[in-house]
């Protein structure tokens, strides 16, 4: 596999946006956002985030202006693909709009170019079904805000090259992601199980009266969840003990929500139309404020740790 430097990032909203300043943070690369039309504020998302990121000590102006110098949007197929090393595709999550996408870019893209696609959920294979090199498909799932958070996920399809992994692992790293292998595809890939098990247990415990939704999510926040960014629960049960670990699951597990439907709490909300931050209303009620309270908060968060990481 040739050096990586021709990435094309398809589709310009949010995620395709962010990822464009993310290849584009390299010097080394020359990106291009293949996009339907040109518009004339075809730049401000991606002004918006490094605007931010300038506020807070995550970035300069001067590498604001390198960023914007290196994206190169277009609209022409031939233009886009024909020289592409890496291409990643952010299209809405319909499997077909995929799949046909990548025979519409294996028409003029090289064989040797690498087909990614930045889907949160859809299995890599079957996006991968309709394409004459399959092998050249991988899945590259960049968690939302795509700018700061480090996760993407490398998924293995079931004709996935060793070769097209290892190169995808090494760009990843190269822009400052933290790329991690996932050798099967299955569904949910690895952080998403891991997050929605969790989530299940949220659920279930509200449901059943044992605690409130403020409660749970302070459990997590004040507890556990302060150790999440330094160790993660193989090192913390090899930290307490493989026999603790053991005794504590032999007696636990079979109390936790194994439950294989959605909470019947959803279910309610749906019909009475709370939706979250949407209605004001979910688990919980939210004002306008306290809504744009956690949604800053949250952003900020990344931010300062991108400026963290950045001066580490």
């Amino acid at each position: 596999m040739k050096e990586i430097k021709n990435v094309v990032v398809v589709g310009a909203g949010m995620m395709g946006n962010a990822l464009a300043q993310v290849f584009a943070a390299d010097p080394s690369l020359n990106v291009v956002l293949k996009t339907r039309a040109l518009k004339e504020d075809r730049y401000e998302p991606i002004i918006n985030n490094l605007d931010i990121m300038i506020a807070r000590g995550a970035a300069t102006e001067a590498e604001k202006k390198l960023i914007l110098e290196r994206i190169n949007f277009v609209t022409d197929n031939a233009e886009a693909y024909t020289d592409a090393d890496f291409i990643i595709e952010c299209y809405p999550e319909v499997m077909e709009d995929k799949q046909n996408l990548f025979v519409e870019i294996e028409k003029y893209c090289r064989d040797d170019c690498i087909l990614a696609t930045n889907t949160s959920v859809m299995s890599p294979t079957e996006i991968s079904s309709k394409c004459r090199c399959r092998d050249r498909v991988v899945g590259a799932h960049f968690w939302n805000p795509g700018h700061l958070i480090p996760l993407v996920e490398v998924v293995k399809s079931n004709y996935t090259s060793e070769e097209v992994m290892q190169a995808t692992m090494n760009l990843l790293t190269k822009v400052g992601k933290k790329p991690i292998y996932c050798k099967k595809d299955v569904p949910g890939f690895v952080a998403n199980r891991l997050q929605h098990a969790l989530w299940r247990e949220a659920f279930y415990m509200v449901e059943n009266g044992i605690a409130d939704p403020e409660t749970v999510d302070d459990a997590c926040k004040y507890g556990p969840g302060l150790r999440w960014p330094v160790m993660g629960p193989m090192e913390n049960s090899d930290l307490v003990g493989i026999q603790l670990s053991y005794n504590i699951h032999n007696y636990i597990l079979r109390y936790l929500a194994d439950n294989h439907e959605p909470s019947k709490c959803l279910k309610e909300m749906l019909d009475r139309g709370d939706l979250g931050f949407k209605t004001g209303k979910g688990w919980q009620e939210w004002t306008a404020e306290e809504m744009q309270a956690s949604s800053n908060g949250l952003k900020e968060y990344l931010i300062d740790y991108a400026a963290k990481q950045k001066k580490s």
